[in-house]
């Protein structure tokens, strides 16, 4: 039998768009309760899904002419490593602190209850680098706040940041220092 290809993702539409949100689960009351959870582990285990979703954050990134992407631990990395090969790009980790050898540059910042610090190695980017930060998700904006902050004080310049989901209800674009752009919105 003749191979036609790789076979459709499900959630995949008659005109050949593709149907991201059929392929992230609402999860209630995780993880407290009234907090409804999108879930993104049933596209990753989706093949098919999976590689559509890089190939729509692929078309979203690339009128920004990156030279690296970024992702924030852990769920950025999930989406940020296979789109930068995809693009063609080098991959810079995000990561909490005492995760990364060598010399490290971190940026605390606060969150709802505490602080918290995220680090990226001291030479990972050259001062003019126009570096895309990648996360799954949007809500706050907390951590990509605090994620596009450590990039330019490294000295990347940040065309635009990114997530798979946006919670629109929460406002986190409000808080960003660059242009925001998602695959998906909830308003709820």
């Amino acid at each position: 039998m003749p191979d036609t290809g790789p076979t459709p993702a499900r959630g995949s539409l008659a005109d050949g768009s593709f149907d991201l949100k059929a392929h992230i689960r609402a999860v209630p009351d995780f993880p407290k309760p009234g907090i409804l959870f999108y879930d993104i582990c049933t596209l990753l285990r989706d093949g098919p899904a999976f590689h559509a979703a890089i190939k729509m954050l692929a078309d979203l990134v690339r009128p920004y002419k990156p030279t690296a992407l970024a992702g924030i631990e852990s769920r950025g990395f999930v989406l940020a490593a296979p789109l930068a090969l995809e693009l063609g790009l080098g991959f810079i980790l995000l990561r909490k602190p005492r995760k990364l050898p060598g010399a490290t540059i971190g940026y605390n910042y606060a969150l709802e209850y505490g602080t918290d610090r995220l680090e990226i190695q001291a030479d990972a980017v050259k001062k003019g680098d126009r570096v895309v930060l990648l996360d799954d998700l949007l809500a706050t904006g907390g951590t990509m706040a605090a994620g596009i902050r450590l990039l330019q004080e490294a000295g990347a310049e940040v065309p635009l940041a990114a997530a798979m989901i946006e919670l629109t209800f929460l406002n986190g674009r409000a808080r960003l220092e660059a242009p925001f752009e998602a695959l998906a919105a909830y308003d709820s």
